[in-house]
């Protein structure tokens, strides 16, 4: 299975797509490279809500657009527990119909799926889901440490390249407090990890919801999600 270093190395290859839509279709491609797998679905997550949405799921007949699809994870058990754990989840048989739902069984023949979660430092941005496997495919403790790794770099990536010129209408501190309130953080944290007082964040807020065109917070990250400024 491939090491983190290799791993490293691979996700460089991102660096040299032009758009985030190809962004997104490179980490799905190069996670199919890499791994004994024959489809994957990509979607965001945001806790407010604990909501998943669809983006893309590809396979060998092409990519599918997913938007269709969204989720509160709480009721996905293997999707809800590799969240929290931030670690990569698998499963199969009886215990797959338990803990999915119908809309992920594309084929009679889907039995099993792995979840990796898509981290940056303790947050999760997203996930990657998978439906099937290869035939000589082995889903051991290995190959699910190699997923939360996949899942740990992305992120680290996907973070690095969120940057301020995607947004020219925010300031760097607007986007970073809208971030934070994608991931579900309070004022309070968000003071104290910015080092600055509630009301500097809350005014941040604010202005970042009147340069959006947003109605309120809630409004303003699901603009932000949906024009791919965070993830």
């Amino acid at each position: 299975m491939a090491s983190q270093h290799t791993l490293m190395e691979k996700i460089v290859q991102l660096e040299e797509t032009a758009s985030h839509e190809e962004k997104l279709y490179k980490i799905l491609e190069l996670y199919m490279s890499i791994y004994p797998v024959r489809n994957s679905y990509l979607f965001r997550f945001s806790p407010l809500g604990y909501l998943g949405e669809g983006i893309i799921m590809l396979n060998s007949t092409g990519i599918v657009y997913i938007n269709d699809i969204r989720d509160n994870i709480r009721t996905l058990p293997i999707i809800y527990s590799a969240i929290l754990e931030r670690r990569a989840k698998y499963c199969s048989g009886i215990e797959f119909l338990k803990q999915t739902s119908s809309k992920y069984i594309l084929t009679s023949n889907v039995n099993s799926m792995a979840v990796i979660p898509i981290c940056f430092d303790k947050v999760v941005i997203g996930y990657i889901c998978t439906t099937e496997f290869s035939d000589t495919a082995v889903i051991d403790e290995v190959t699910l440490s190699s997923f939360t790794d996949y899942g740990r770099i992305v992120g680290k990536y996907m973070e690095k390249t969120n940057t301020l010129d995607e947004t020219p209408n925010l300031s760097k501190r607007e986007l970073e407090v809208m971030r934070k309130i994608s991931w579900g953080e309070s004022m309070k944290e968000m003071a104290a990890a910015m080092d600055i007082s509630e009301l500097t964040v809350k005014q941040y807020v604010k202005s970042a919801i009147k340069k959006l065109g947003a109605h309120n917070r809630s409004h303003a990250v699901g603009e932000l999600l949906r024009r791919g400024i965070i993830s």
